[in-house]
């Protein structure tokens, strides 16, 4: 009879232990199930606000913010360049009723995460109101909000003026 070495019962518990500790652990780094827009925890910001700019309305609704259309650029940072989007919002007492995003990607791969967080963020901010909007991910985009997040706080200065 062949008699093969098997490791003891408490070796084979601690693997098991281990592994389960090492795919515990892994989960938390996963990507969420959705490309939604999820909150930001993390205050602190790679990005820097430029330019801002009121281009219509004006009129002050019951809201801390004045009613209007609002422009401001957002920059943020790549592995490989700095990168610069035009963000433009309507509000409407406070809430957000349209936003439109436009980018001038430097590199490819920022030209498809621009792309794809254009693509997605009306769905994450019309019709919240502008004080509960900080995004972290979009689409599968988020460095992109950095710099989103940046215009929305020059928005916010410009309309609360």
């Amino acid at each position: 009879m062949i008699r093969t070495a098997l490791a003891s019962r408490p070796a084979r518990a601690g693997t098991v232990v281990t592994a389960a500790a090492g795919i515990a652990l892994l989960a938390g780094c996963a990507p969420s199930v959705s490309d939604a827009e999820e909150p930001l925890t993390d205050s602190s910001s790679t990005s820097e606000s430029s330019t801002n700019e009121e281009s219509g309305g004006g009129s002050t609704g019951t809201g801390t913010y004045a009613d209007g259309t609002y422009t401001a650029e957002g920059t943020y940072a790549t592995p490989e360049s700095l990168e610069t989007i035009s963000v433009t919002v309507t509000l409407q007492d406070d809430v957000i009723t349209d936003v439109e995003v436009t980018g001038n990607p430097q590199k490819r791969e920022s030209e498809e995460y621009q792309s794809k967080f254009i693509g997605g963020i009306a769905a994450a901010v019309v019709g919240q109101s502008i004080d509960d909007i900080r995004v972290s991910r979009v689409a599968g985009s988020s460095l992109t909000s950095g710099g989103f997040n940046d215009a929305i706080e020059t928005i916010k200065s410009e309309a609360a003026g």
